[in-house]
C-alpha cells in the first residue's frame, strides 16, 4: 500500500485560466477499487510558473512597460505585449512615472466563466544612461531653460517640496 505499482505517462488538456492551486481531474485514472472495483479518479494540482513580463492577480495581468524620457514628455506610442499578440499603447503627453493604463479584456480568460481580466501597463520612465559629453551639455541646456522659465515644470517636486516644509512647521 502507499507504493507505486505501475508507472505510466498521461497526457493533460490545461484548459485556458488555470491558476496555482487548480486541479485536473482524470476520470479513472487513480488507483484501482478493491475487490474489481473500478478505478479511481486521479486529481493534477497546477503550479505555474512565474512569467518574465507578466504577474497575474486572479484574472487581471499586470506589466512594467518602460518608456523614453521624451514619449513621457511629449506623449507617443509603445508596443505592449498582450496573451493575443501586440497592441499599441498610446502614451499622452507629460506621463509621469507609475502611471498605470487598463487595457480591457487583455488578461486571463476565467477558467470558470466567459469574462476576460484586464492588462494594467504601469509606465516606467527610463532615464538615459551612458551620456556623451554633448548629451550632458545639452541635458544641462535644457535644465536651465525649465529653470529660467516661470511655469512649473516639476509638480511633483513641488507638491514634495511643499509637504517637507510643512512636515518640519
Amino acid at each position: 500500500q502507499g507504493r507505486v505499482q505501475e508507472r505510466k505517462t498521461l497526457s493533460v488538456k490545461v484548459p485556458a485560466g488555470v491558476d496555482n492551486g487548480d486541479r485536473i481531474r482524470l476520470t479513472g485514472e487513480g488507483e484501482a477499487g478493491m475487490t474489481g472495483a473500478a478505478a479511481g479518479d486521479l486529481f493534477v494540482q497546477m503550479r505555474v510558473r512565474d512569467h518574465a513580463v507578466f504577474s497575474r492577480d486572479g484574472t487581471d495581468l499586470h506589466c512594467d512597460v518602460p518608456i523614453s524620457f521624451v514619449a513621457a514628455a511629449l506623449g507617443g506610442e509603445v508596443e505592449v505585449p498582450t496573451m493575443s499578440g501586440g497592441v499599441k499603447l498610446s502614451i499622452p503627453a507629460e506621463t509621469q512615472t507609475n502611471k498605470v493604463f487598463r487595457l480591457r479584456g487583455k488578461g486571463i480568460k476565467s477558467l470558470r466563466g466567459s469574462n476576460v481580466g484586464d492588462l494594467l501597463c504601469r509606465v516606467v520612465v527610463e532615464t538615459p544612461v551612458k551620456l556623451t559629453d554633448d548629451h550632458k551639455r545639452r541635458l544641462q541646456e535644457f535644465d536651465q531653460l525649465l529653470s529660467e522659465s516661470s511655469a512649473n515644470h516639476r509638480p511633483r517636486h513641488h507638491s514634495w517640496f511643499d509637504a517637507v516644509k510643512d512636515f518640519f512647521k
